[in-house]
């Protein structure tokens, strides 16, 4: 046997940068962990977003600007300051979010209450709950292959319809609250049903004919509220009557702003992601958004799924909206429904169009407003900072391959890692 056929019968030399398949679950996610995979790349992006925030931070304060003039003669001063601005601004956006120590510390020797503690996380989660039904409207929507920029008429809807039920219906505690959320449920699912029905019955485009409802769904709104029956009596502007108790969501914590709408938008994520992936309908969907074509040459009609598709998306924001005012507004105003509708386009991109992602995502927006506030009040810091911060994340989530190359990220091998997970550690 000559010398190259021993060599190509020789077994191959094992690649030392690829894990054996025998290797356990621990060296699989080690060799991941500085991967290009969704994780990491979210994670990633934060840490870009915060750091660029860091950076707007120091140069909005004219103090710390006054020391960077004489950096190359005292430049502790000028690294001090920036660091007490940045950790004091960034430690407030973590109290008002999340938690602030000094209240625990309160609270267990008897100065403080309970609802000081709890206070933070309350109003992330206030902020979060529309979040989470907007965001996933939008998912969904995305799944199936159409943009639905329209949720935020649909949550205006939502809320029109919520609150009109709210203080217009003469009806007992429980059976008031259910047909409070159904009503918004249907004025969001009517809105979305038309641009569903035109996209199915004529071509029309989703993101034109939701743009030009959203218009209309604000003016409804603005011109509704003056009219006799609906604006509050004895008041000159815009407001309505206030929306019955008895259709009010109930606080969970008392005091506190947290409502049962929160646990709603956790039922509607289970639920999402059940139609996603349980249903024949997710499956229609899922088909017709890959590729419609296709779809249609296996038998599902995709007009019906189109109209269907807008109908449930239009419905979820529908219920975003009545969880805003039957949760914390309790009356229409203009800015009633804020910008939910937009920031659930945010959200939706942020949780990768997935409904566990997409509360994730709601979550992290509802801390930043939260923790926004106490910024604004306790370091002086703009709450546009906040919203920069939001965008920041959103485009680097974005762009992955940015954050790989600033990273240098290797390329994910997550059906390997996967395999590991199934079969245990």
């Amino acid at each position: 046997m000559t010398t190259d056929e021993t060599a190509a019968d020789a077994p191959a030399a094992p690649d030392k940068d690829k894990p054996d398949d025998q290797d356990s679950f621990l060296s699989h996610f080690l060799h991941n962990l500085w991967s290009a995979n969704t994780v990491t790349v979210t994670v990633l992006s934060i840490v870009l977003a915060l750091v660029i925030g860091a950076i707007l931070i120091i140069v909005s304060d004219p103090k710390v600007l006054d020391t960077f003039s004489y950096f190359t003669a005292r430049p502790a001063d000028a690294l001090n300051a920036s660091w007490t601005v940045v950790s004091n601004a960034y430690a407030d956006l973590f109290k008002g979010a999340i938690v602030d120590p000094a209240a625990v510390t309160a609270w267990a020797d008897g100065s403080g209450t309970w609802r000081q503690v709890f206070f933070p996380i309350s109003e992330t989660l206030t902020y979060a709950a529309p979040l989470v039904f907007t965001g996933l409207s939008v998912a969904l929507a995305f799944r199936g292959g159409l943009f639905n920029i329209g949720g935020q008429g649909q949550a205006v809807i939502g809320t029109v319809c919520a609150a009109l039920a709210g203080f217009l219906l003469p009806l007992p505690p429980v059976v008031h609250l259910l047909a409070a959320l159904c009503a918004g449920l249907l004025g969001g699912a009517l809105w979305g049903f038309v641009p569903g029905i035109l996209k199915a019955r004529t071509g029309a485009h989703e993101v034109i004919v939701t743009i030009m409802l959203n218009y209309t769904a604000n003016l409804f709104l603005g011109w509704l509220i003056l009219q006799k029956g609906i604006q509050a009596s004895g008041r000159s502007d815009a407001i309505s009557e206030p929306v019955d108790s008895s259709a009010q969501l109930p606080a969970i914590g008392g005091e506190l702003r947290v409502n049962v709408g929160i646990l709603l938008a956790v039922l509607a994520t289970a639920g999402v992601a059940w139609l996603l992936n349980r249903s024949a309908f997710g499956f229609e969907l899922r088909a017709v958004g890959a590729n419609p074509a296709a779809a249609r040459t296996a038998g599902i009609g995709v007009g019906r799924t189109y109209t269907l598709l807008m109908v449930v998306a239009g419905g979820l924001a529908g219920l975003g909206g009545a969880t805003q005012v039957l949760g914390t507004a309790h009356a229409l105003t203009t800015q009633v429904a804020g910008t939910i509708g937009f920031d659930g386009l945010l959200v939706a991109l942020l949780g990768r169009n997935r409904p566990w992602g997409t509360l994730l995502a709601a979550l992290l927006f509802g801390a930043l407003r939260a923790g926004g506030n106490r910024m604004q009040s306790f370091s002086s810091i703009s709450l546009e900072l906040v919203t920069v911060l939001q965008a920041l994340i959103v485009i680097f989530i974005a762009a992955p391959a940015l954050v790989k190359a600033i990273f240098h990220l290797r390329a994910a091998r997550s059906a390997r890692l996967g395999a590991s997970m199934a079969k245990g550690w």
